[in-house]
This record gives C-alpha cells, structure tokens and sequence, in this order.
C-alpha cells in the first residue's frame, strides 16, 4: 500500500504532468515508479525497492547514476556564471573548452561544433545545415534526407520525418516533405528477402539504388545511427558502412552519423562509426556527453563545412539558432562526463561487459521464443517470436513484449521494448555481477511471459 505522501504525489503527477510515450490507463495496473535516487547501475523508488537500470534510462545514463563530480561541476559553473549566450559571438569558458575537446575526441575529420539541447534538435540541425549548404552552392533541390526504417532520429517536426517507426508518425501527419526511407540492414527480417547473414551490402546498394531513383540532384543527406537503437539495436554487417561511404562520396551526398545514442562510449569505442573505420561529413550527439545530468547536444561538421559557415558573408549568417546552444552549465558538467569516461577506462570496459552481456543473453537462444540475440558494446536486444523456423511474430494482442518489460521490473530491473524486441544498454559502470544478474532476469522474465520451457 501507498504511504499518504506518495498517494498525494501520483495524483498530482496524474492531474499535472504529461508523460512522453505514455498512455496512464494502459499503466495503471503495473502501478506508478517514483524513483528518489540512484548510484552506479542502481536506482531506488519511493518505497526503496531497488532495481538495476538495464537502459541506463533512455541509453544515456553512461557514467552510471549519483556522481558527485558531475554535481560539483555544475554547481562550481552556476556559482560563476550560469547562462551565457552564443548569439552575436558570445561566449562561455567551457563552452570553448568543451569544443575543442570534442574535436580532439571525435573523428579526425570532424573540428567544428554547433551546440543543442538535445538529439531531436541535434538533428534538425543537421538536416538544415545540409539543406542551406547545397542551396548556398547553387543546388537548391539538393534537398532531400534520406534515412533508413526502424531508424530513429527524434520526433520533432522535423525530426519525425526521418524516424523510421511509424507508430510515432499518425497523430502528426502530414508529416514534413523532403523524406524519404530505405532497407535498413536488419538481416534477421530482411526486406530484400534474404536469409540472415546473406545479405552483407545489399541494403547500402537499395541506398543507391534510392539515390538515382530520387535523382542524386535532389538528395541532400543519408542519416543513420552506427546501431539502431529504439528500433530493436541492430547492428550492420561489417561491409554495411564502408559501401555506404562509397555510395554517398559517388552521389555527392552527405552523410551524417546520428551518434546521438552510441557517442561517447556505448558501442565499446568513444563513437560509433569507428567498428568500421568510417568518418562522417557531420555528426549528431546527446545523451551521453553530459550522461542525462543536464541536457545537451550538438551537431560536428568537417573543415569543409565549417569554412563555408564562416565565410558566409556577413549581412547573410546561418539563419539557424537555438536559445540554450552552448550552455555554459550543461557544457562544464559534460568537460566533466568526458574527463570521466577516459579516466576510468569506460569505452573500454564497454567493450568488455558488453561482450560478457551479450554472450550471456546468447545461452538464451535454446529457448523456443528466441528468435535473435543481437548487439554491440553495452547495446544488446533479445527479439521474440512465436516459432523460430519461420520466425514469426507474436500477435500484437499477446502483448509479450510489454508482459517480459513487467515481469523484469518485478525482480527489479529496469529494460525498454520495441513490440517483442526486448532492449538492454545498462550504464558503463555496471558491474559484472549486475550484468550477470540482468541476463537471468531476462531469461526468467521471457519464460514468465510466454509460458514456454
């Protein structure tokens, strides 16, 4: 039973706040979550129960939950100076220091930053950078973004129209022109048709293959995530990226890296595209460089381009602008985050307990529901189905998916679903024996939910 405080605390919640992606009465039976604290992998509700955060929330929790250091940062920048405007050249000390840090970090062709709040923002900037860059080089219907299915990048006006998961487009349409969508190298549902790893480059082929059907005139960008997260953590067969390289150097296309979940760490290197020694024309990130402490984002662009921004003339700026870019706050505590993650070795842990996760949820695959076992670094993803030798799905109406993500939270542990694509990206400093003790409960929480041996 609720204690008096926390029943007055839900209905207030209940009369007051909108929550994302959240529908009360289909929650109402699983009961409210008020968490009040957290350390490491571990948060801790109102009742003090606690559960080991197999998400790292929304994957972006990398440095792990209660840092101390992260708070001083914050406080020690507030106690100066909080907010300083980048308009009209302004600027703050982190703000710089964190720039050149970020450049000093991230590909090598990569040296200029624009700064947001956040991964949606992020990547409307990108979309705009490109757009205004072929337009200032004459191109003016060199316009079109070109992402992939199961992809997401947001759901901002903009962002939405990229985002390639269709339950987030119907109470919004028409969504924005100027988008249009490919095979995603998912090999375990194959849209070309083929059998799971068969297929190496055949959907970076239908990018081209989209690119000259469009007319290579009119496409400005091809935008992917290195894994695709909220779709279900697929990663690309090793030659994926290389011929997608190839494909948008050929067409004059930019090719922007939406790092916005595997920056900083998540994938086992400090970005993603580095699996396949790859470099992007710009860049997206959040989440991880501040760990969610405070909010940020931005968007990293090549020599090239950043030139072409500075030597726009000075009556015709980038017209492009957001009030909170380059926080001086958010930018002090992610100089922080980074000083963080390079001290205590985390990219590299990633990689090792990302290995130890996923070859833990692989012992899985004898089970009659597991279809896949999938994942890079601390991103790993268990997709169910209701027979693995045609590998079909579950009827939407058995609601397993959301039945494991209930089960998981009884035994306390936090996980996110796509439908029957059960999600896990714990934070980097989760330990071994956590990261043991989320593998059983998702194993015990799939047998739970599909009453299979």
């Amino acid at each position: 039973m609720l204690d008096l405080a926390l029943e007055e605390l839900v209905a207030v919640d209940q009369a007051h706040l909108i929550h994302p992606l959240h529908n009360p009465a289909a929650h109402a039976a699983a009961g409210p979550v008020v968490l009040v604290s957290g350390q490491g992998a571990v948060l801790r509700d109102a009742h003090g129960k606690e559960y080991l955060d197999g998400l790292s929330q929304l994957w972006n929790v990398n440095v792990g939950h209660g840092r101390r250091e992260l708070a001083e940062a914050a406080a020690e920048q507030i106690s100066q100076i909080a907010f300083v405007s980048n308009y009209a050249g302004q600027s703050s000390v982190p703000t710089i220091q964190l720039a050149r840090k970020l450049a000093e970090i991230s590909y090598p062709n990569l040296e200029s930053v624009f700064f947001t709040s956040g991964g949606a923002e992020s990547n409307d900037s990108a979309f705009k950078l490109a757009r205004s860059y072929w337009r200032a080089h004459g191109m003016p219907d060199k316009m079109k973004i070109i992402s992939r299915r199961f992809g997401y990048h947001g759901v901002s006006i903009g962002a939405m129209g990229a985002t390639g998961l269709p339950a987030y487009w119907p109470q919004f349409e028409p969504r924005s022109p100027g988008f249009v969508q490919v095979a995603p190298p998912y090999c375990y549902r194959c849209e070309l048709g083929h059998t799971p790893g068969n297929c190496p480059i055949d959907t970076a082929d239908d990018l081209e293959a989209t690119i000259l059907l469009e007319g290579a005139d009119t496409v400005a960008a091809f935008i992917a995530e290195p894994v695709m997260g909220a779709g279900g953590v697929i990663p690309p067969p090793p030659e994926y990226f290389p011929r997608v390289r190839e494909v948008c150097d050929r067409h004059n296309v930019l090719f922007i890296a939406d790092e916005v979940i595997t920056g900083f760490g998540r994938t086992g290197k400090m970005f993603g595209l580095e699996h396949w020694g790859v470099q992007p024309d710009i860049m997206s990130f959040a989440k991880g460089v501040t760990s969610a402490y405070i909010p940020l984002g931005g968007i990293m662009l090549t020599r090239k381009l950043a030139e072409w921004l500075r030597t726009l003339p000075p009556d015709q700026p980038w017209m492009h602008a957001y009030t909170y870019s380059g926080h001086a706050v958010a930018c002090a505590v992610a100089l922080k985050n980074i000083e963080i993650i390079e001290r205590e070795g985390l990219v590299e842990r990633a990689a090792e307990m990302g290995t130890r996760m996923i070859d833990g949820l692989r012992a899985l695959e004898s089970h009659p529901s597991v279809g896949e076992v999938r994942g890079l670094g601390m991103m790993a993803a268990v997709e169910l189905v209701s027979d693995k030798s045609t590998r079909a799905s579950y009827p939407a109406s058995d609601k397993i998916g959301p039945k494991v993500l209930t089960a998981a939270r009884e035994r306390g542990v936090l996980l996110r679903n796509r439908g029957d694509v059960i999600c896990m990206a714990p934070p980097l400093v989760t330990t071994a024996e956590q990261i043991d003790r989320i593998v059983d409960v998702v194993g015990t929480s799939i047998r739970v939910a599909t009453d299979r041996d």
